[in-house]
């Protein structure tokens, strides 16, 4: 009997001591690399080819059922029919010879069915844990179909409202594109990949997009390296470090390379640098797309330079399939680096899972649209709307508003105000601005709806006139404009930012009324509005909101909620102004505000520089609202801002404390926001760069200690000799509620 109890005490041990190894990250990372080696051995060029091989879906499953048997095909996208995945990845699992499963793509960029607000919008809040939930929403709802990775987050650093992709990323600053792009990795990825509702991240694109000349999409860039460094590459440094299975190539060429050929951007940092373990996907035909920039000669070409390079996969041009087995043969092209590619992308379907069940439930209750799904849609909505002007406390309204006219192209606008990239969402399941308003009020105030334009960019007269007569009868309106969803996003760049059709025309006359118009826009990009705003009684600027835009702007108007986004980009006064953006260098002779303008300007005036300074005469040099700018129903102070010391070391870190009060009379939210300036380098530096933020909330009259640490390490840069140092000398800081506002505090790093 003892040695029964004793030989069952040792099974016990033994399986826990297994059950450790199997739960151990170390043990299950080589078991995956013992498990890729098998496969690998066993490929054949083909096979390894296939894997390498991304597709779209298209109508006729039997002739992918046919390649995915013959191993020619590593991933598809844009299916997202789960019947139809389970009967490709049973073809993968069941008929092929060596049972690797299908990688399933789709473009879940915010939101899957339940949308959220554009990913510029999500910016807006300054709150990552906005940007993590969302993707946690997507990844749940895309996952429940059987797609397990997505071209997501969009960390291209965009200073340029011209260019319609600035809808998809989160503006112009790299540390606030850092954070949230980061957030949105974890959001997708989860806890674990092989959990069954994690979706692969894809960070993209890499690198310099956002800086396409002119803005205009897909176009060319001229970045030096060190510009590259301190401003591009940051965000996507920050998404490797959280985990980020994949990254994908850009369309744009830089200094004449393109993103896909380049293997400096894409061994040199990307792997060797930063340590990069997942695989690295093309933008869709960017491969042959290098033919068109003129640095490949042909789709053979094509293939040879973008493997070279360190591409893993080929999205949808198929000239790795087909030219890469002749290359090899040739030798331009080694096995050994064809067996490293199939080696990373392997082993992202092992970590996902997907080799030990790669199956969808069929059969599941629904996920989409879930109670908290939509609650999470509908703060990221409400977090981001950013109120721009509030004349005489307009808003929020009041029981003494008993008839409200709404107006306006975007008032009932379910698919329009989801925004760009929303290929699965149903604008059935959108409600808008005038259906939650109706909601919330009940029979308490009389809505008077006539939108006067039926969409932006018309020109109507008649409609115009309709709703100025709506407006005669309320005691205030609700003026709703901005852009349709198809005028921002991928290949949508735009010269002109004004509002389109008689949006504008339409804010003037009802202006002309005198009642208090409250103009609420909903766009994919900052617009230049200087003219609707001085026009309106107040102004509440909402990046597409998604699916609960229209219950959060309610909530918003009526004071249910209390704004408090920011600008994540600056609002440029005119076109001309553009680029713009705070973070820029000082030049030699800056402009300080005194320079004359056009009008100031003395007709017959010398031939003398005027005001001397670097400024447009006819539109100065101050932005229309700054970057981290959003004003909010309640007034906040800043004071007692202290540093830990006024002289720090390479390795110290600088704490700053404040206090921070609610002065007004509303519960609110401040985002408090800490600048630093280096005052002298080996080179120029900008003028001021966030490091740190904060949401604070704060009831009234209540006022709070806060405090940040900034370790002085995030003082480096990439100085004249290449090299990341922090350089000792002099900084300026400043704790404040925008880029241009609060005072300025200075201290000093020493070697």
């Amino acid at each position: 009997m003892k040695v029964y109890k004793f030989f069952l005490l040792c099974l016990f041990l033994l399986s826990l001591i297994s059950c450790a190894q199997v739960s151990n990250p170390k043990n299950d990372a080589v078991a995956i690399e013992q498990k890729i080696e098998v496969l690998l051995s066993k490929m054949t060029l083909e096979e390894k080819l296939g894997q390498m091989n991304q597709i779209s879906s298209y109508g006729n499953i039997e002739d992918m059922s046919r390649l995915i048997k013959k191993g020619e095909i590593g991933s598809i996208l844009n299916e997202v029919d789960p019947v139809r995945i389970n009967a490709l990845q049973h073809v993968a699992m069941e008929e092929s010879r060596l049972r690797i499963p299908i990688l399933i793509a789709r473009d879940v960029i915010h939101g899957f069915k339940t949308i959220l607000p554009i990913p510029l919008g999500q910016a807006a809040t300054f709150d990552p844990k906005v940007a993590e939930d969302g993707a946690r929403v997507a990844a749940i709802e895309a996952s429940a179909v059987g797609i397990r990775w997505t071209f997501a987050p969009m960390v291209d650093i965009a200073r340029d409202p011209r260019w319609g992709r600035i809808a998809e990323g989160c503006g112009e600053d790299p540390y606030l594109t850092s954070v949230m792009g980061a957030a949105m990795v974890r959001g997708f990825q989860g806890d674990s990949l092989n959990s069954p509702t994690s979706i692969a991240a894809c960070p993209k694109h890499f690198v310099g997009y956002g800086a396409a000349e002119g803005g205009r999409d897909y176009n060319s860039t001229f970045i030096p390296e060190r510009r590259l460094r301190n401003v591009y590459l940051p965000p996507f440094e920050a998404a490797v470090k959280a985990g980020a299975a994949t990254f994908m190539t850009s369309f744009n060429d830089n200094d004449g390379v393109p993103s896909t050929g380049n293997s400096f951007i894409l061994r040199e940092v990307l792997r060797k640098e930063w340590g990069f373990k997942g695989f690295v996907v093309t933008d869709w035909a960017s491969a042959t797309e290098m033919i068109n920039h003129g640095f490949a000669a042909d789709p053979k070409d094509a293939a040879m330079k973008a493997v070279n390079a360190g591409v893993d996969m080929e999205m949808v041009s198929y000239t790795f399939v087909k030219e890469l087995p002749d290359l090899v043969k040739e030798g331009k092209v080694k096995e050994s680096t064809i067996d490293e590619a199939v080696r990373d992308i392997l082993r992202i379907k092992f970590r996902l899972g997907l080799f030990d069940d790669p199956y969808v439930d069929e059969k599941k209750d629904t996920v989409m649209y879930a109670p908290s799904h939509l609650d999470a849609a509908k703060q990221a909505a409400i977090e981001s709307v950013i109120l721009l002007k509030n004349d005489k406390e307009v808003l929020p309204l009041n029981a003494s508003v008993k008839t409200v006219a709404i107006v306006g192209p975007m008032a009932d606008a379910p698919y329009e105000q989801m925004g760009t990239w929303v290929f699965d969402g149903d604008k059935t399941h959108t409600e808008t601005p005038l259906k939650a308003i109706q909601e919330l009020v009940g029979n308490k105030v009389r809505i008077i709806y006539e939108p006067g334009l039926t969409y932006s960019r018309e020109k109507s007269e008649v409609g115009v006139a309709k709703a100025v007569e709506a407006a005669r009868h309320a005691d205030v309106v609700l003026v709703f404009v901005g852009e349709e969803s198809i005028l921002s996003g991928e290949a949508h760049s735009l010269a002109d930012l004004n509002l389109q059709g008689d949006q504008g025309t339409l804010i003037t006359s009802l202006a002309k009324t005198g009642k208090p118009v409250v103009t609420v826009i909903m766009a994919g990009r900052p617009l230049t509005i200087g003219k609707e705003v001085n026009e309106s009684a107040a102004v509440l600027y909402s990046f597409h909101p998604g699916t609960m835009g229209g219950p959060a702007l309610a909530d918003l108007l009526w004071g249910k909620a209390v704004p408090s986004g920011k600008t994540p980009v600056t609002f440029p006064t005119t076109v001309g102004q553009t680029p713009l953006y705070y973070a820029h260098n000082n030049t030699g002779r800056p402009a300080d505000g005194t320079e004359l303008l056009l009008s100031e300007t003395p007709v017959g005036a010398g031939q003398t520089s005027l005001g001397c300074r670097s400024y447009y005469l006819d539109a100065g040099f101050k932005p229309l609202f700054p970057f981290g700018y959003g004003l909010s129903y309640t007034t906040f102070k800043f004071s007692n801002i202290k540093l830990s010391a006024n002289s720090l070391k390479k390795n110290d870190t600088l704490g700053v404390t404040f206090d921070l009060e609610n002065t007004g009379k509303y519960e609110g939210t401040e985002v408090a926001q800490l600048y630093v300036q280096d005052k002298v380098g080996s080179v120029t530096r900008p003028v001021k760069e966030l490091k740190r933020f904060a949401r604070v909330t704060l009831k009234p009259g209540e006022k709070r200690n806060v405090s940040f640490t900034l370790p002085v390490s995030e003082l480096a840069f990439w100085n004249i000799d290449m090299n990341k140092v922090v350089e000792p000398g002099d900084f300026g800081l400043w704790v404040s509620s925008d880029s241009r506002s609060g005072k300025e505090m200075s201290f000093k790093v020493v070697d």
